[in-house]
């Protein structure tokens, strides 16, 4: 009864006291950016605070890397401002024309990337919105604009830095060493069912694929995170490479003969049942390690490999553990397919000039405001898995930040104008937000982090702070017209369906097992080659799971892969099966 009270964590409303945590530390560095910029008067003291909102992340690491992409994001989207404008500053339709081409082009840079350098590429896309499409009828004030946005963002970065690094945020190594950990348990179950000759699915060989290699982008955060950072994160990176080598070495045997010594296979089960933290280290040198039973060259050669990649993995997760640098660092490419990114950034690119077109169309007079916030939401869209249904979740969460947001401004505060009254009354808002934004439910997270921004933007805190109904009311309006028109558009202009990328990404498949068949890929180590085909596989494995051709296309991509394993790795007679 003890142990069971012990192992739940502690909560405080329904909410763990890690969600507590992360919510105050959000709630004070906003309430430092703000005033920080009040205190050095910027003129856009609320940039900051959305700052803050944006790098909202649980553990240091992440918000650090995010803040230096940030950084570098919008220093190219403020000279990409400069150039279009002072180009195109005399004629607004090619203006509205170019800066529709520079986000299509942001997001297919985008869907070529992943993590933070993702974000990195939408944001350079919509920093142009928020800094030359709102200023398109005073361009010569884009300059002025762009550094005061610049000094508002370098604010919000260094307050929730100070923050972060004040009030000890949690490091990700620690959570990630047991995610890995979990994965690599898992691998050692299904080399255990090969062993003892039960039946597997690819299907859950390939979701178990795209687990592995999701964790990609946290691991690059790892380096930011203290002193031991980057050889934790090399540490990482080896030990996930390690991960698709050795579930490609449980593929490999089961695709040969089963073995028929009872004694052989009753020792390797018991190898792979036992916890790897304590079972006994088995050589790396495949010559040391013996396998008396093993009745063929093949299967010798694959039962040695397999035990070599397992204590591989095993000697990369203690290098993580202890935070020293591996002897051996592998790189985790990623794969990249230039038809799935074109089709993207076309429809992104289409989506925003049919929007500017209706606002254009309207004559407005707040239509630029709409059109940045349009903008805004095509970014951070594309850096999730379902665009459209980023689209629908901010439409939703719309009206509830708009009621948050007038609640806070015209019942909470009523015209108080002093800072301290500004900071209490932020306080259940932002709190409340932050809290629902580290729900496991997505949809709940979802709006959480929709509030979290939209509550900041509408509020718009200024020193001193304004308070006019009508104003509200505009923005409020043309808030809930962009969403409505960005969704519109999106409906109008569908995506590439899944059975198209998951057609894609067979044929990119095919060929390069075609082109690796006639010369050697020396591009990467066969490890880092096999870790991006299994890149590949992931993404087929993310596409519309309910189709009725999906099971064929995941054992398809698998086949593919495992061929091309078998040919990288030298003296492997194991061949593979092609469908």
């Amino acid at each position: 009864m003890t142990a069971t009270t012990t192992s739940l964590p502690l909560t405080v409303a329904g909410f763990p006291i890690q969600s507590w945590a992360f919510a105050l530390r959000i709630w004070i560095a906003a309430i430092v950016a703000l005033l920080a910029s009040f205190w050095l008067q910027l003129s856009t003291p609320s940039s900051a605070m959305l700052t803050v909102m944006i790098l909202a992340e649980p553990t240091r690491g992440q918000a650090l890397e995010k803040a230096g992409y940030r950084l570098i994001a919008t220093v190219i989207g403020v000279a990409a401002s400069i150039a279009i404008v002072g180009s195109l500053s005399q004629t607004r339709d090619l203006l509205l024309v170019a800066f529709a081409a520079w986000m299509g082009l942001c997001i297919y840079a985008c869907a070529l990337l992943d993590g933070y350098r993702a974000y990195a590429a939408v944001l350079s896309g919509y920093t142009v919105g928020l800094v030359a499409i709102q200023q398109i009828d005073t361009p010569l004030h884009v300059f002025e604009t762009a550094m005061d946005r610049g000094a508002a963002i370098a604010v919000g970065v260094l307050s929730i830095t100070i923050v972060n690094d004040l009030l000890s945020a949690p490091d990700r190594h620690p959570q990630l060493g047991v995610q890995l950990a979990a994965l690599h348990r898992r691998v050692r179950n299904y080399a255990q069912a090969v062993v003892s000759g039960e039946s597997t699915d690819a299907v859950a060989v390939a979701a178990l694929m795209r687990e592995i290699v999701a964790l990609r982008p946290d691991i690059s955060s790892l380096a930011a995170e203290t002193s031991s950072g980057p050889a934790k994160s090399a540490a990482a990176r080896s030990a996930i490479v390690e991960l698709v080598a050795e579930l490609q070495s449980v593929r490999a045997l089961a695709e040969l003969p089963a073995i028929t010594d009872p004694v052989l296979r009753e020792r390797l089960a018991h190898v792979f049942s036992v916890d790897a933290e304590k079972s006994l280290p088995i050589p790396v040198d495949e010559n040391a390690i013996a396998l008396a039973g093993a009745t063929s060259t093949s299967l010798e050669w694959a039962l040695h490999e397999l035990l070599r990649r397992d204590a591989e993995v095993r000697l990369y997760l203690s290098a993580l553990k202890s935070g020293k640098r591996p002897s051996r660092s592998w790189r985790a490419p990623l794969y990249r397919s230039q038809r799935v990114a074109m089709g993207s950034g076309w429809r992104a690119a289409a989506c925003i000039a049919v929007a500017s077109t209706l606002l254009v169309l309207a004559g407005w007079p707040s239509a630029s405001f709409a059109l940045s916030l349009i903008i805004v939401v095509v970014g951070l869209g594309a850096t999730t898995p379902a665009p459209q249904a980023f689209t629908a979740l901010g439409f939703a969460g719309t009206p509830i930040a708009i009621a948050m947001t007038g609640i806070l401004e015209f019942f909470v505060l009523n015209g108080a104008s002093d800072f301290p009254l500004l900071a209490i009354g932020l306080a259940p808002f932002l709190i409340g937000a932050a809290l629902l934004a580290t729900l496991p439910n997505p949809v709940v997270s979802g709006l959480g982090k929709v509030n979290l921004i939209f509550i900041s933007a509408v509020l718009a805190a200024s020193n001193p702070q304004t308070y006019n109904p009508q104003a509200f009311l505009f923005t409020s309006l043309f808030l809930c017209i962009a969403s409505g028109l960005l969704l519109a558009a999106q409906y109008l202009i569908p995506p590439v369906s899944d059975s198209q990328r998951r057609r894609w990404l067979l044929a990119s498949a095919r060929h390069e097992l075609h082109l690796l068949s006639g010369r050697a890929d020396r591009r990467y180590a066969p490890e880092e080659a096999t870790f991006r085909d299994a890149v590949r596989v992931a993404r087929i494995a993310a596409t519309g799971p309910n189709d009725p051709e999906y099971r064929d296309s995941v054992e398809e991509v698998l086949a593919y892969f495992d061929r091309a394993a078998a040919i990288r790795f030298g003296g492997n007679p194991i061949q593979g099966r092609l469908p």
